[in-house]
């Protein structure tokens, strides 16, 4: 962990030495790759689930079956 928080505090360090519009530019750089990395992470759910959905691993029902299968009836 402390070998974790070097690194970020370094890295904050190397941003505040550059100058501010270099700053923006990278907040939009980092604000457009993270963006990619959700799109990314939400495209790969999606396709787990269909996958599950294909193999019949996927159940559907009301929130009164749901409710009553945790309950054990």
């Amino acid at each position: 962990m402390l070998e974790k928080t070097s690194t970020f505090q370094k890295a904050i360090e190397a941003v505040e030495a550059l100058d501010p519009e270099a700053q923006a530019i990278l907040v939009d750089i980092i604000q457009k790759r993270l963006k990619q990395q959700r799109r990314y992470d939400l495209v790969k759910a999606v396709a787990e689930a269909r996958e599950a959905y294909a193999k019949g691993e996927v159940r559907s029902g009301t929130v009164a079956d749901l409710m009553a299968e945790l309950d054990g009836d």
